[in-house]
């Protein structure tokens, strides 16, 4: 293949290059500002496309370029300045192209770590906010079952103290049946105990008085 043939090859592939730079490099900026994923866009398929293209292209223009290098570099070719100048040019051009997509692919592909990377976060936000809510739940559900077991130990104390109420009730009434009968059966009783309370307070006083008679003699005599 000519060297003409080969530079038009290399003219044509270098167009192809740089309008498929600018359109991956339209992509990489969606991505990268808004920092959103390409699935976000429905460009995921025309992204992996693209990148592919231009490794393609990429690929083919150096061997072209290698191409018409050694052709130049052949023994029997005697390339003047301007050939080799031109050659230099091209490879410069396939230089910065290639420069360019490797900064644009990693950027693109920083931004995409970022998104999953958030995603990431986000779900485990979510997760850790669902995973709260629950045992909030269950932690709310175990007060209030706590609460009705209290009321209810509350509420059977209450009912056995009303029983044991009742009991000594029952008891009390049968001893006032007990004494009533025992009052009715022996009528004399009452009578008895009134008669030993009256001598019993006649005893008191007539001690009282007879040791106020003793204190009054004595105190009498200490006098005189």
């Amino acid at each position: 293949m000519s060297y003409d043939s080969l530079r038009r090859q290399a003219r044509t592939l270098e167009f192809l290059l740089d309008s498929k730079l600018t359109s991956y490099s339209r992509i990489a900026s969606i991505v990268t500002k808004e920092g959103n994923d390409v699935e976000s866009h429905g460009s995921t398929e025309r992204w992996q496309d693209l990148e592919a293209e231009i490794e393609d292209l990429l690929e083919k223009l150096k061997e072209i370029n290698d191409g018409m290098e050694n052709l130049l570099n052949d023994a029997n070719n005697h390339a003047s300045q301007s050939l080799q100048h031109t050659i230099q040019r091209h490879h410069e051009v396939l230089r910065d192209y290639t420069r360019d997509f490797s900064r644009t692919k990693k950027n693109v592909q920083s931004a995409l770590d970022r998104a999953n990377l958030l995603s990431n976060v986000r779900n485990d936000l979510d997760a850790y906010h669902r995973s709260s809510a629950a045992e909030s739940l269950l932690a709310e559900r175990g007060r209030i079952d706590n609460s009705h077991r209290m009321t209810d130990e509350i509420l059977n104390q209450a009912y056995e103290t009303r029983d044991e109420f009742s009991r000594q009730r029952s008891a009390l009434a049968s001893i006032n049946v007990r004494m009533s009968n025992v009052l009715q059966t022996l009528p004399g009783v009452d009578s008895l105990i009134s008669m030993i309370k009256s001598r019993r307070r006649r005893d008191t006083i007539i001690l009282g008085c007879i040791i106020g008679g003793c204190l009054v003699f004595i105190l009498n005599y200490m006098t005189n």
